[in-house]
């Protein structure tokens, strides 16, 4: 199963909208967020994620989604 982890610190970039469309997308994906996920530098420069432990980060959230979705699929 595919794992894709989100700070909740970096809701400010509207990352909380991907979590929940992916939750609203993906079955057989788990999406997780958690209070840090040791990324503060990134953090604090746009939306990322991680999938698989794999960072992926975007300018905006949209743009963050499509890349996480384009991963999956890959």
């Amino acid at each position: 199963m595919k794992v894709i982890k989100f700070c909740e610190n970096n809701f400010g970039y509207e990352t909380e909208n991907v979590v929940n469309k992916l939750k609203e997308t993906l079955q057989t994906t788990k999406v997780e967020v958690s209070p840090c996920l040791g990324h503060c530098g990134e953090c604090a420069e746009g939306p990322f994620a991680l999938v698989d432990d794999e960072f992926i980060s975007a300018d905006t959230a949209e743009t963050l989604y499509n890349k996480i979705m384009n991963h999956l699929n890959s």
